[in-house]
């Protein structure tokens, strides 16, 4: 039997610690597919970008993707792995996929880690917050754009 995979990811997204703790909005602009200029003039981590990716309680990635990150278990195999997402992406094009990947491919089971019109099934406590701030965006780019093989 498949999961409602839809269903699940909001749920667990909806009790991320990130949804509470994160700020407003960063204004940005889209250039075709693209975020060009940092949010909020940030300059990411790559260190706190892997920290984010791995970290199951934030950013959630390694439920639909697989990382190279060596020590953690029971990576996902929904979406694409992130190894190489350096060296198929530049820093605009991995912003985007981040702040709004339905922007990209209308549909996408990725959630908009930076964006919070338009959502559904978003819990009460959680409307109006982004999943991840400025910074954060700032950094897991930083970490990915090490990712070139």
């Amino acid at each position: 039997m498949s999961a409602p995979w839809p269903a699940l990811l909001l749920v667990a997204l909806a009790a991320s610690p990130a949804c509470a703790l994160a700020q407003g909005l960063a204004a940005f602009r889209v250039s075709g597919d693209a975020i060009a200029a940092p949010l909020d003039g940030k300059v990411g981590d790559a260190a706190r970008g892997r920290a984010i990716v791995a970290n199951r309680q934030l950013g959630l990635c390694l439920l639909c993707h697989t990382a190279p990150i060596a020590e953690e278990r029971f990576q996902g195999d929904l979406a694409p792995n992130l190894a190489g997402a350096g060296a198929r992406w530049n820093a605009g094009q991995l912003r985007l996929r981040l702040v709004d990947p339905q922007r990209l491919v209308p549909g996408s089971l990725m959630p908009a880690y930076h964006r919070t019109d338009g959502l559904q099934q978003v819990g009460a406590a959680w409307r109006g917050k982004p999943l991840l701030d400025a910074q954060q965006i700032e950094d897991v780019v930083a970490w990915l754009l090490t990712l070139k093989e």
